[in-house]
């Protein structure tokens, strides 16, 4: 018996990359702001409807090979919206995750900035020396979440592949990207189910399109 090939998308050209970078769609504590970091936090109802335009407008595009998700659920799930019209299985990367901000984590900016002035004062006005109490440091957020892009990389040369994952994560792959330091960090705006479309080849990035939302217009 002659065993039926498996169909793929199309190989790219020169072995690149097509990379699209998005966010997970809206959950409570965005607004007013809260450090969500690594909580559990489910889509809300605007959130799902989120994930559902922004896979009509990957669907409209392109074709990706394969979906990658932070492991948290409000990617997860924005991650099988995405994956569902392709036929494919999201596959967590633990890399992706959001940054852990220790004791901050289910506080509010304001909260944080009553207890911990310095370091709120830190985070806010150097970003890349940033230090989260119990957390993370700024610089093994950064390793951690940029080796995780290169491996994804590395894997998928030639085909087109979604990454769901968080807002600061988004911010620092795209700083990487950009080849700009961390302490521009708050110059990236991250928009809940923004799209962000970037080329890697030849060891270089070319990034087409920073926090698309036009998809969610009139939610």
């Amino acid at each position: 018996m002659i065993a039926t090939p498996v169909e793929r998308p199309p190989r790219q050209h020169d072995d690149n990359v097509t990379l699209i970078l998005v966010r997970h769609g809206h959950v409570d504590g965005i607004d007013p702001p809260s450090y969500r970091g690594q909580r559990e936090l489910p889509l809300t109802p605007l959130g799902q409807r989120q994930a559902k335009a922004l896979s009509r407008r990957i669907v409209a595009e392109w074709q990706p090979g394969a979906v990658f998700t932070s492991a948290l659920g409000r990617c997860v799930e924005t991650a099988k919206a995405i994956a569902k019209p392709f036929d494919l299985t999201p596959e967590v990367i633990p890399g992706l995750i959001d940054i852990n901000y220790g004791a901050w984590q289910g506080m509010t900016d304001v909260e944080v900035r009553a207890r911990w002035p310095d370091a709120w004062a830190l985070w806010h006005h150097s970003p890349q020396f940033a230090e989260f109490p119990g957390g993370e440091t700024m610089p093994a957020f950064v390793k951690r979440a940029t080796n995780a892009l290169h491996a994804i990389l590395h894997a998928q040369r030639g085909h087109t592949v979604v990454i769901v994952t968080h807002d600061s994560v988004n911010r620092v792959l795209l700083l990487h990207a950009l080849d700009l330091p961390v302490s521009h960090y708050r110059t990236l705006a991250q928009a809940p189910c923004a799209l962000n479309a970037l080329v890697f080849d030849r060891g270089q990035f070319t990034v087409r399109s920073v926090n698309e939302t036009g998809h969610l217009l009139g939610l």
